[in-house]
């Protein structure tokens, strides 16, 4: 199992922003504990959704949640897991969600991490990590998310040809990931060309984030099966 003590430092910035609005406080309060994630040891992710779904998906850091609400309205009998430590970002999912809330997500307010330790082997059928935070200073690589022993531990839990997506703007984060896909023996890199790791594939929907990224630096995909 994944040994959590290892991986204690902090791996994101703050976990509050500006004051929320009333309606977002509100639905902090009555619609959260009814999509919260209630974890449990050793619990199969397919015990957290009601009615029953065929696959489980995890987000790490899904922002304001755009990515993750648009492949639970598509993938109805698919589980979405989404965490997300910065409360902001979590009341704008809520938000988005209120009018129709779909009964195939599950929020964790707070580190990916404590889902990933809680998680029996190969159980995942995809693992998001879109546009993380890239801790650009040397001196603060070993805060990024993605590391050996963390891709060994998605391996872990991915089940047998499950995916693995990364994207980043930051050219920087993109390498270092790269780098560390192809060094490790649990993953095959799926790119065919240079154009596959540059171009977002149809069916991979776009966040708000990643629309104000494409006015800047360029935008780097990856996928990598388990």
């Amino acid at each position: 199992m994944f040994e959590h003590e290892q991986f204690q430092k902090k791996l994101y910035g703050r976990r509050k922003g500006p004051k929320l609005s009333a309606y977002k406080e509100d639905l902090r309060r009555t619609l959260l504990p009814k999509v919260a994630l209630n974890i449990v040891n050793g619990a199969a992710p397919h015990s957290y959704f009601s009615p029953p779904v065929d696959d489980v998906w995890l987000e790490i850091g899904f922002g304001a949640g755009e990515h993750m609400l648009a492949l639970a309205r598509a993938n109805p009998v698919v589980g979405l897991i989404g965490a997300e430590p910065y409360e902001s970002g979590v009341a704008k999912l809520l938000s988005h969600m209120a009018d129709d809330p779909p009964p195939n997500i599950r929020i964790h307010e707070g580190d990916a991490r404590d889902i990933l330790a809680s998680l029996p082997d190969g159980t995942l059928g995809k693992i998001f990590v879109l546009f993380p935070d890239p801790w650009p200073k040397t001196r603060h690589h070993k805060r990024r998310f993605i590391q050996t022993a963390m891709l060994t531990e998605f391996a872990r839990v991915l089940k047998p040809d499950g995916e693995f997506r990364f994207a980043s703007d930051d050219a920087g984060y993109a390498a270092w990931t790269l780098e560390r896909l192809l060094a490790h023996p649990a993953f095959i890199w799926t790119a065919a060309s240079p154009a596959d790791f540059t171009t977002r594939p149809a069916h991979w929907p776009p966040t708000r984030y990643e629309a104000k990224a494409l006015h800047g630096p360029p935008v780097y995909y990856s996928f990598a099966r388990a």
